[in-house]
């Protein structure tokens, strides 16, 4: 199962550059639908005036269809918010009542509505998403569907993984169903403390988690009790390897909610996205790329090139002036015998560190797999935490 894989993966990167593109993307968004603060257009005009290519506007259990109104929040930032949103589109397309104590409801455009004003052929794609938002007792378990094409409604279970295979399921019974390309990905495991890396490697059929998330709340780093994404997504890859069963390839996403207030103490937009090597910017190019890990994780660090063959990994650093880089490789060692145990203090070990902006690394016979974090001296604008640089983090790469 590794080899066909791993031959799925190189083939993959032997298609013409020439007919590939680098496009830039966040996966998880939120508007007024759900526990956003802002209207969709004012949210895509944002990102697309940023320079990203495709946003997946990811609001909770529900799809931007049929008739929603929103009472703005009774906050002069909200009512501010409004009043910029009624300037910029004008009293011929924004529709709002007046009600007590002159609070503002406004009716939400759908996304059939607003996409014309912003999809371009190859400049711009908004992809239909939802966060499937759910629970096993306290815990909360989200999950987002990228493409989904009817809204999925939680699933539920009886226990924490339980919970995210019947939602996992239900995403690949649509896909099935539609024909269409969609997946599904675990958000942000150590929001609540709810979802542990014992959780996760059970499942089937899942590919995808948030390494990082742009949300104050969701402890990316983990902390005395609890270990931080980079750490759990190395245990997940090795299980993966272990158990036969593909990869596990992690996102950088905003989970952006916040669009009037900017501090480290919100959730705003711009902290974290994808760089996705793509044949066309349509939902199923992306996809395709994606799920043959052809894209990079990012919280600002760019990269000119990833290149993997044999047996090696290679990554090329797109420099900024006055701005150093460090190159890491990470990975596992096989134990020292075919069937030996590894212990979760080995899975994920600091290979190979090359100060610069490009650096290789081959694999050797006794490592399981290898992927590459870069970590820059740019301080983050708007960080996740204070202090926090911009880095970016390529897919894991397996070779037997």
């Amino acid at each position: 199962m590794r080899t066909l894989i791993l031959l799925v993966f190189l083939v993959s990167f032997s298609i013409s550059s020439q007919a590939q593109q680098w496009y830039k993307g966040n996966l998880h968004t939120h508007s007024y639908w759900s526990d956003g603060d802002d209207f969709p257009e004012m949210i895509m005009g944002w990102y697309k005036s940023q320079g990203y290519h495709f946003i997946g506007l990811s609001d909770h259990n529900t799809l931007a269809e049929g008739e929603k109104w929103k009472l703005i929040p009774d906050s002069h930032a909200h009512r501010q918010g409004f009043q910029k949103y009624l300037d910029k589109y004008g009293e011929e397309w924004v529709e709002y009542k007046k009600e007590r104590n002159d609070r503002i409801r406004v009716k939400l455009k759908t996304l059939a509505e607003y996409r014309p004003l912003f999809e371009e052929e190859g400049e711009f794609l908004i992809i239909q998403s939802e966060e499937v938002t759910d629970a096993y007792e306290d815990k909360p378990i989200h999950m987002n569907v990228t493409n989904v094409q009817e809204l999925i409604e939680p699933e539920h279970g009886n226990s924490v993984t339980e919970v995210m295979q019947n939602n996992i399921n239900a995403v690949n019974r649509q896909r099935q169903k539609t024909g269409v390309p969609m997946f599904p990905h675990i958000n942000h495991p150590n929001f609540g403390w709810a979802i542990t890396v014992d959780d996760m490697i059970p499942l089937t059929g899942e590919r995808f988690f948030e390494v990082y998330n742009g949300h104050p709340l969701v402890h990316n780093y983990g902390d005395s009790t609890h270990m931080g994404m980079e750490k759990l997504w190395d245990i997940l890859i090795t299980s993966y390897i272990q158990a036969g069963k593909p990869i596990m390839y992690g996102l950088a996403t905003d989970d952006a909610h916040s669009y009037h207030v900017y501090n480290t103490e919100q959730s705003n937009p711009g902290r974290g996205w994808v760089m996705v090597r793509s044949e066309a910017l349509t939902p199923e190019a992306l996809i395709a790329a994606m799920e043959v890990g052809d894209f990079y994780s990012t919280t600002g660090v760019e990269l000119e090139e990833v290149t993997y063959g044999n047996d090696s990994l290679a990554v090329k650093v797109k420099e900024e002036g006055g701005i150093d880089y460090r190159i890491q490789f990470w990975g596992t060692k096989k134990g020292g015998a075919e069937s030996a145990e590894i212990s979760r203090d080995a899975m994920g070990v600091l290979l190979k560190e090359v100060k610069g902006t490009e650096a290789h690394y081959k694999l050797q016979e006794d490592e399981l797999y290898v992927r590459a974090k870069i970590i820059s001296t740019k301080p983050k604008i708007n960080p996740f935490q204070e202090g926090d640089v911009e880095e970016a983090w390529t897919q894991p790469v397996v070779f037997d």
